[in-house]
C-alpha cells in the first residue's frame, strides 16, 4: 500500500485469468471491506478500467478501448429522448463545478438529467447497469490484469448501489454464450466491413444485400449494431460467421468516437484523473532486465511497453509513443547510439526524455551519450528508486 500527499491510499494487486470466480473473490473482499472509492484496472496491453465504488457496492464503471461508443449506445439504448438534444451536452457539462469533475463525465450527466427530471433514475439504472456488465465481461478477456483500489469519496450522488455478484453473474453469462459460439478470439468491439461486394452479392439476396451493405460500414462495431438492429451481440455475430470465414466480410480494429466535450470543456474534466497511465518504455534485449523495469513500472502504476529486438525499436516507439524511454546501449545488430540518433530526428521524440541504460559506466560512453542526444545515463544493475527518481525528475510535471 502506498500514500499519496493528499492523504489518499493505493493498495496494488495483480491477479492472473480476472474470471467470474477471481472476480467474485476480489469484490467480495472490498464489501467485507466497506471499501469506498475508484477500482482501477489495467491489463498488460495497458487497457484501463475505472470502476466506483461505495461501501463495497458498484455505483459506476468506464473505461475500455470504446467508452464513449458504449456510453452513445447504451443512451441510444436506455434514453433514446437525449439524442434529440444532443448538442446541449457540452453546455451541460460545462455547468458542471470544477471539484467535481474527477469523476467520468458520462456520469455526471446521468445524476444532471436526473435532477432536471430529463430521465428517470429507472432508465439511468439499466443504464448503469448495462455499462457496469460490458465492462466486466471485457475483463474477463485479459490473461492478467493489475488493480489498484485508491480510497477516496469523490462520489457525492449515488444513483444506484449494484452488487457485484449480480453483474457478474450476468457478465459471466454473456461471456459463457460467447465461447460456446465458438466466437471467443474475436472482439466484440471489432467492426465488420464488406470485403468483396460483388461475391458477397451474388451469395445473398438482394434485400440481404441491401441489408449488408447498409449496415457493414467499418465504422460500427458487433456492439453498436447490437443495440440498431436490437438483437444481442452474439446472434449478430453468429450470422455474420459464415462471410467472415469465406472472406467476404472482414472484422477490423476501429478507434473509439470523440466524446461530445469541448478542448475547453475536457481539459477541466481531465484535472482530476489519476496521473499514473504515464507510459514507459524500455529497450533491451535482456529478458531479465525487461521483466525487472516491467515489475517496477506496474508496481509504481505507469504504463510499460518493452522491446527486445532492436531492430524493431522504433516501430513500437512510433507505435506506442511513450512518455519516457529506457534504452539498453549494448544490443544485437545496433545499439543505442543508433537508435537516439534516429530518434532524435523524428519530430515526435525531439523532447522525449531517453534515458540510456548500460553496465559500462565510463565517461566516453557518457559523452557520446549526450552528442547523440540522450537525456540522461543510468547504470546496470537497475535500482528501482533510481528508476522510479528519473521518471520523476523528466517527468515531475506529468507524475
Amino acid at each position: 500500500m502506498t500514500t499519496t500527499k493528499d492523504g489518499i491510499s493505493h493498495t496494488r494487486t495483480r491477479i492472473q485469468q480476472f474470471n467470474a470466480t477471481k472476480q467474485l473473490e476480489f469484490f467480495e473482499s472490498l464489501k467485507l471491506a466497506k471499501f469506498s472509492g475508484q477500482l482501477a484496472i489495467h491489463d498488460v496491453q495497458d487497457t484501463s478500467w475505472t470502476l466506483y465504488l461505495y461501501l463495497g457496492r458498484i455505483v459506476y464503471a468506464t473505461g475500455g478501448i470504446h467508452p464513449v461508443r458504449r456510453w452513445r449506445r447504451n443512451l441510444v439504448a436506455y434514453c433514446p429522448q437525449r439524442l434529440a438534444h444532443f448538442n446541449e451536452i457540452q453546455l451541460e457539462l460545462a455547468t458542471i463545478p470544477e471539484e467535481e469533475c474527477r469523476i467520468s463525465w458520462e456520469y455526471k450527466l446521468l445524476s444532471l438529467w436526473i435532477d432536471q427530471k430529463k430521465i428517470t433514475r429507472e432508465q439511468a439504472t439499466r443504464m448503469i447497469k448495462a455499462t457496469i456488465i460490458e465492462v466486466l465481461f471485457d475483463l474477463a478477456h485479459p490473461i492478467e490484469v493489475f488493480c489498484q483500489t485508491i480510497k477516496d469519496n469523490l462520489i457525492s450522488t449515488r444513483l444506484v448501489l449494484i452488487e457485484a455478484e449480480q453483474v457478474i453473474a450476468e457478465a459471466n453469462k454473456l461471456w459463457q454464450a460467447w465461447q460456446e459460439a465458438k466466437i471467443a478470439d474475436r472482439s466484440p468491439d471489432m467492426a465488420p466491413v464488406i470485403r468483396q461486394p460483388e461475391a458477397l452479392k451474388k451469395r445473398t439476396s438482394s434485400q440481404v444485400y441491401q441489408n449488408l451493405s447498409q449496415l457493414l460500414d467499418g465504422q460500427q462495431t458487433l456492439r453498436d449494431l447490437s443495440i440498431r438492429m436490437r438483437r444481442d451481440v452474439v446472434t449478430v455475430t453468429r450470422s455474420l460467421i459464415p462471410y467472415i470465414q469465406l472472406g467476404l466480410v472482414q472484422l477490423i480494429t476501429i478507434d473509439d468516437i470523440p466524446p461530445p466535450v469541448s478542448p475547453p470543456i475536457a481539459h477541466k474534466l481531465s484535472k482530476g484523473i489519476s496521473p499514473h497511465r504515464i507510459l514507459i518504455a524500455c529497450i533491451d534485449d535482456s529478458p531479465q532486465i525487461c521483466q525487472s523495469m516491467e515489475h517496477i513500472m506496474r508496481s509504481a502504476g505507469y504504463q510499460f511497453v518493452s522491446e527486445m529486438d532492436g531492430l524493431r525499436a522504433i516501430a513500437v516507439l512510433l507505435n506506442r509513443k511513450p512518455d519516457l524511454i529506457f534504452l539498453d546501449l549494448i544490443m544485437p545488430n545496433t545499439n543505442g547510439y543508433e537508435i537516439c540518433t534516429q530518434l532524435r530526428k523524428l519530430s515526435y521524440f525531439k523532447q522525449t526524455p531517453i534515458v540510456i541504460v548500460t553496465g559500462n559506466d565510463g565517461l566516453i560512453d557518457r559523452v557520446r551519450a549526450k552528442m547523440v542526444g540522450s537525456t540522461d545515463f543510468i547504470s546496470k544493475p537497475v535500482d528501482e528508486k533510481l528508476v522510479l527518481g528519473t521518471i520523476e525528475k523528466y517527468l515531475s510535471k506529468k507524475v
